[in-house]
């Protein structure tokens, strides 16, 4: 089975939600739709249901058109952030309801039930009401209704944004490996490059309703075709550092002159931006092609077990990811080290040149 969307537009009160989108999602595919709080991927999920309709363009279901099919007539299932559950349901009857409505043969009800209640470790809730359930118990219960039916096609809109990290991270590994099994088309948005990386498969990275890039994901994370995919595909955002190379010297401001070797070699005169992975900057030189940046301290957020140390490095700032928790005095100037073999190279229109190798 292949759904494409073709030429998808979207305007609500005049204002563009969705504009010039052109997919294509095979059977078996794991597809992840990553960008910012309101970048789209809601309403284009929501226009895949059927649940709304574009205002033009169409989508095909195996080569018919399906644009105008009514959500019922369609064959999906959808996890939404939010965990809804029927209160007065157990958990087992809360998983049969798409079934039973199907009217399908009791015992093959029974089957399919235990089986994705097993999937997602529900075996021991079956008798409970979601009362009883924990939220991440809640949200397995709404992911299992949504698979037990089997549909062509899955949806999840940020289904694990509402839960605490430890139970996200063991959702995404057991959800990649319930996706492997399924023939199903799988779609999934999230905000977090983290999250994106992990599930794999292939990515649609959006921005403002348009989509910036499509391929496999790690691709895409390696080879970020523009500025704003690299930023949107960085958390916290990509560093930039404006360059101006002549003659085979970069020169970054500060006096600071290198000499292009490697992957930057083969750059022409004219002015670039470096960017640099927040995870790519250094406290302490680590090796004797490190580069040294002289930059001032604005600020030191500590998130878990890592701190990011905000700075301001000839006029530009830029995020450094430190592991472990430090203490640090704002305002203070700082030594920071990056190693060249680690830029990303965009030109003055903000496309990509050349990517670390």
């Amino acid at each position: 089975m292949g759904l494409s969307l073709k030429n998808i537009h979207k305007r609500v009160d005049g204002e563009m939600h969705l504009a010039d989108i052109n997919l294509s999602f095979e059977s078996g595919s794991r597809n992840v739709l990553l960008g910012r709080t309101l970048s789209g991927k809601t309403s284009l999920l929501r226009i895949m249901a059927g649940l709304d309709r574009p205002t033009s363009g169409q989508l095909l279901l195996d080569g018919r058109d399906i644009t105008g099919l009514s959500v019922r007539k369609r064959s999906i299932a959808m996890v939404y952030q939010q965990f809804i559950n029927y209160p007065s349901f157990t958990v087992y009857d809360n998983i049969a309801s798409p079934l039973k409505v199907n009217k399908m043969d009791k015992k093959e009800i029974d089957r399919r039930v235990r089986e994705a209640a097993q999937m997602l470790h529900l075996e021991e809730m079956l008798d409970r009401l979601p009362s009883e359930l924990s939220g991440g118990q809640q949200q397995r219960t709404a992911i299992a209704r949504a698979i037990v039916k089997d549909a062509e096609l899955l949806l999840l809109d940020e289904p694990l944004v509402n839960l605490d990290y430890k139970l996200r991270e063991e959702l995404q590994i057991e959800l990649q490996e319930i996706f492997k099994k399924r023939d199903a088309i799988v779609v999934y948005t999230t905000t977090e490059p983290a999250e994106a990386l992990m599930l794999g498969g292939n990515i649609v990275v959006m921005d403002e309703g348009r989509i910036l890039q499509t391929g496999e994901t790690p691709h895409v994370y390696h080879h970020p075709a523009t500025t704003r995919v690299a930023e949107v595909f960085s958390d916290p955002p990509i560093n930039y550092i404006g360059c101006n190379v002549i003659e085979g010297t970069a020169h970054l401001g500060q006096d600071i002159d290198l000499t292009l070797s490697g992957h930057i070699s083969g750059l022409s005169n004219g002015n670039y931006k470096f960017g640099v992975r927040c995870n790519h900057f250094f406290l302490q030189k680590n090796s004797e092609a490190d580069i040294k940046l002289s930059a001032k301290l604005e600020l030191s957020e500590i998130n878990g077990s890592e701190t990011f140390l905000h700075a301001n490095f000839n006029g530009t700032n830029i995020v450094i990811q430190e592991v472990g928790i430090h203490s640090r005095k704002m305002g203070s100037e700082i030594d920071v080290f990056v190693n060249p073999a680690c830029f990303f190279v965009y030109s003055e229109s903000d496309e990509l040149v050349v990517a670390p190798s």
